[in-house]
């Protein structure tokens, strides 16, 4: 195994003179490579030993002291500097830091090549790379036979950190925590630097930020520091990808035992086996979700009949058949201009957008008073709630309650969107599921089609919309409207007045004057003017019961009809 020490043994390479960092001069070295980029940090790796020439730190002392402390902090072997090219003589000041640091220091004659001192070393570390090589490929056939007896993550991040001598945490590609494993000479356990909750994110967005984009790229592990209460501890981040598609990533919590290049071998062969692990469990994921929509879309469009089938696939897919049940959805439309050519780009967007709806459902469930499911169909979430027998059956109330809840969360997160909250009944049995999600669906095309502009509404608060849209046709609703109301839509049409709209709150306030005003941001006078000359133009006084319900029935017709009235001239 070559040290530093032994360089100056090999007679090829004479005139090698050491002039700082004695105190690493066993360093081993593992290979040979070449720094001239002050970004390449990166792409380093314990008991390396680097060649340059200075140029990239010539005339620069931060930069002179930032390389000591970077090549010692990843356990680089040394760094080599050729002579008379940049440098006459190494400055005192990275001299002194290379001996605070421990880091060999030397000076290469100019005559010799770096190319050719690269091949000279490594001919001379040539015997250590076939041990080197026989114990990764032992290493390589224990993680593999990991894999094949189904071990899964667990056992792979279990053998990982015992191997390397760390603790481990394993994220997904989104940084949400998928595993770890302490270990058991950890003096900064993790469970107090982190919230360790699988599928929710483990470290702070800084440090997420400092990840170089490009990191697929790589092939390599990264150094970053994560600072907690005045401690560093260095952490090593290796993505877990194929090709440019990134399935997670490894950290390493290097707070126990400095990595070798061993240790970096074994690295790269766990986040191999681990990305085959990861997509071989999407796959299984993808298949058990397809089963799953299938079931629910069977369910909430009613084509399930069996009892004894529902319970069974109940049961099977998280659903409790002896739970009551009521359907809520709610409708995404986007504000922004639609700037995609790309459908595929597009369905993304939204993909993303309605996984973000499903994880705040998720996240306020315990608003809901019962069991939440929840999924999205395109730009439509779908939640079913489920209710213990022993709870007393939500009101009307409780259950706008908590849509709004719902709703308001999803307006402050997610910006340029509008979104619609249809809420169907509460029905005793998981089989009549179906009812209950037609008619959230229903109270969604309502509201679109009273052009709302967002909001919640039950299913019952448009009882008499569906009355009147479901047993008339539009001509009768029409001829209705223009007998009843037809004189104050031609007067708004012909002078740009809203008596229809001031009608509509005066009837909603149950005729009070002052809330009406209120509501209406109008003036006492104005309003009671306005009353006044509809009186007028309808010939009426406003206090005739049957009266009042067909003013009032008409105004339903109006926001149903709304688009479609016309006056014949």
């Amino acid at each position: 195994m070559l040290t530093v020490k032994e360089l100056f043994d090999i007679k090829a390479i004479d005139g090698l003179k050491i002039v700082a960092g004695e105190k690493g001069i066993d360093n081993e070295i593992s290979i040979v490579n070449i720094i001239e980029n002050p970004e390449a940090f990166d792409w380093l790796s314990p008991n390396e030993l680097l060649l340059s020439t200075g140029y990239i730190f010539k005339g620069n002392e931060d930069l002179q002291i930032r390389i000591i402390n970077e090549l010692s902090a990843i356990n680089c072997a040394g760094l080599v500097v050729k002579m008379k090219r940049y440098f006459d003589k190494l400055p005192k000041k990275m001299i002194d830091h290379a001996n605070k640091m421990g880091l060999p220091l030397l000076e290469l004659p100019f005559e010799y090549t770096l190319s050719r001192v690269i091949s000279i070393i490594n001919e001379k570390a040539s015997g250590r790379y076939d041990l080197l090589n026989r114990k990764t490929l032992d290493m390589h056939n224990l993680f593999f036979r990991i894999t094949l007896e189904g071990g899964g993550i667990e056992r792979i991040s279990s053998m990982l950190s015992g191997s390397i001598n760390n603790p481990i945490i394993f994220v997904d590609k989104d940084w949400k925590l998928l595993h770890y494993n302490e270990h058991v000479n950890n003096k900064v356990p993790l469970a107090y630097c982190f919230n360790l909750v699988k599928n929710r994110p483990v470290f702070n967005q800084d440090f997420i930020d400092s990840i170089p984009n490009n990191i697929s790229e790589m092939k390599k592990s990264i150094l970053r520091t994560y600072n907690l209460e005045g401690m560093e501890i260095k952490c090593r981040i290796l993505p877990v990808a194929v090709a440019s598609n990134i399935y997670g990533y490894i950290i390493v919590w290097q707070s126990v035992h400095e990595l070798t290049e061993f240790d970096f071998i074994i690295l790269e062969q766990a986040s191999t086996i681990m990305a085959l692990e990861r997509i071989k469990t999407k796959e299984i994921e993808e298949v058990k979700l397809k089963i799953r929509q299938d079931f629910f879309d069977d369910l909430l469009t009613g084509k399930i009949t069996s009892s004894e089938t529902i319970q069974t696939l109940s049961e099977m897919h998280g659903l409790n058949a002896n739970y009551t049940y009521y359907c809520i959805v709610i409708n995404i439309e986007s504000k922004e201009p639609d700037n995609y050519d790309d459908l595929v780009a597009r369905k993304v967007q939204l993909e993303n957008k309605s996984k973000r709806c499903v994880e705040l459902v998720y996240n306020h469930s315990n608003f809901a008073n019962g069991e939440v499911t929840c999924f999205y169909r395109n730009n439509r979430i779908i939640i079913m709630i489920g209710q213990n027998d022993n709870k007393p059956l939500l009101s009307v109330h409780e259950v706008k309650q908590y849509a709004n809840k719902i709703y308001n969360e999803q307006a402050k997160e997610i910006k340029n969107s509008t979104f619609l909250v249809g809420i169907g009944r509460q029905y005793e049995t998981i089989n009549s599921l179906h009812k209950s999600f037609s008619e959230a669906n229903e109270s969604i095309r309502l509201m679109q089609r009273f052009n709302s502009l967002g909001g919640v509404s039950h299913f019952e608060d448009h009882s008499i919309y569906h009355f009147l849209d479901s047993n008339i046709k539009d001509m009768e609703l029409e001829d209705f409207f223009m007998k009843r109301l037809g004189k104050i839509y031609g007067h708004d049409q012909l002078h740009g007045t809203s008596y229809i709209i001031t009608l509509e709150n005066y009837f909603l306030n149950n005729l009070n004057i002052s809330e009406t005003a209120k509501g209406m941001f109008l003036h006492r006078n104005t309003l009671i003017y306005r009353i006044e000359k509809i009186k007028e133009i309808l010939n009426t006084d406003l206090k005739n019961s049957e009266e009042l319900l067909q003013i009032q029935l008409a105004l339903k017709i109006f926001r149903l009809l709304n688009k479609n009235l016309h006056i014949n001239s």
